[in-house]
């Protein structure tokens, strides 16, 4: 199965990071955002990814495309100009890199990446959100259900906690704001039949309006409840929090061993 992640925006809501590189390449615990997704594909089984490339994707390019070197000890004759690989710890990970657009939506980047994907059902999600969702029970259920789409439904924390406030303006209690105040949202995380490709009109199409919208009105979209850790990276302040957890080791997205 292959997996396919948007990693082609231009983020401007950490622009700090994303003025340098594209979001998926901004690092947590010293690798990029995209390689901590790809690593939790690989926990479930699924090594062969599509990147949908945009904004500065040459820094996708050549992170992979120097990937095996970075992670392997090397012994190099300057002389000769010449080099070995001793041993590489890289994954055993097909990659394919495709450029889709600076200006492409999300679902135009997808339908243009339609010919590297066969004719198999296949993963999507985002390169800029971190989770520990069961990829292979995701998959075992979108089979069941026989739909054309499934997506991750996720619960986001919410931002801001709540002041319980008495008559006399004290404040008698504090407590965060539960997550179920704020609902069901698209975590990311797709299932989906090859079909779907027929609900984009083009480039100008952004997946999670009318083909959503439409495999949903079909009743074709199907709703797989993710309970455990989400979180995506859209600011100096969602970046320096999965930092603190990742350096405490408290990072719930590492699912992955080693």
């Amino acid at each position: 199965m292959k997996a396919v992640i948007l990693a082609g925006g231009l983020g401007t809501r950490i622009a700090e990071e994303s003025d340098h590189r594209p979001k998926p390449m901004v690092e947590v615990g010293g690798r990029p955002l995209l390689w901590h997704i790809m690593k939790t594909y690989a926990h479930h089984g699924v090594n062969d990814f599509v990147i949908c490339l945009g904004y500065k994707g040459y820094a996708v390019k050549e992170f992979f495309f120097n990937y095996h070197h970075h992670t392997a000890d090397l012994e190099i004759d300057l002389k000769q100009g010449t080099h070995r690989v001793l041993n590489s710890q890289a994954e055993d990970w097909r990659v394919t890199l495709i450029d889709t657009g600076a200006e492409t939506l999300t679902g135009g980047r997808l339908k243009r990446v339609a010919p590297y994907l066969g004719d198999e059902t296949f993963c999507l999600t985002y390169g800029d959100g971190l989770a520990d969702i069961d990829i292979s029970s995701e998959i075992e259920f979108h089979r069941r259900h026989g739909k054309l789409a499934t997506v991750a439904a996720v619960q986001p924390p919410g931002r801001f906690g709540v002041l319980n406030i008495d008559a006399n303006h004290s404040v008698s209690s504090f407590e965060e704001k539960p997550s179920d105040e704020i609902g069901w949202i698209n975590g990311g995380f797709f299932v989906l039949e090859p079909r779907v490709i027929d609900y984009i009109t083009g480039d100008a199409t952004s997946w999670e309006r009318e083909p959503l919208q439409n495999l949903a009105r079909d009743g074709q979209l199907a709703a797989f409840e993710h309970h455990g850790f989400w979180q995506p990276c859209d600011t100096l302040r969602d970046k320096r929090q999965l930092e603190q957890l990742w350096e405490s080791g408290q990072a719930r997205w590492r699912v992955w061993h080693g």
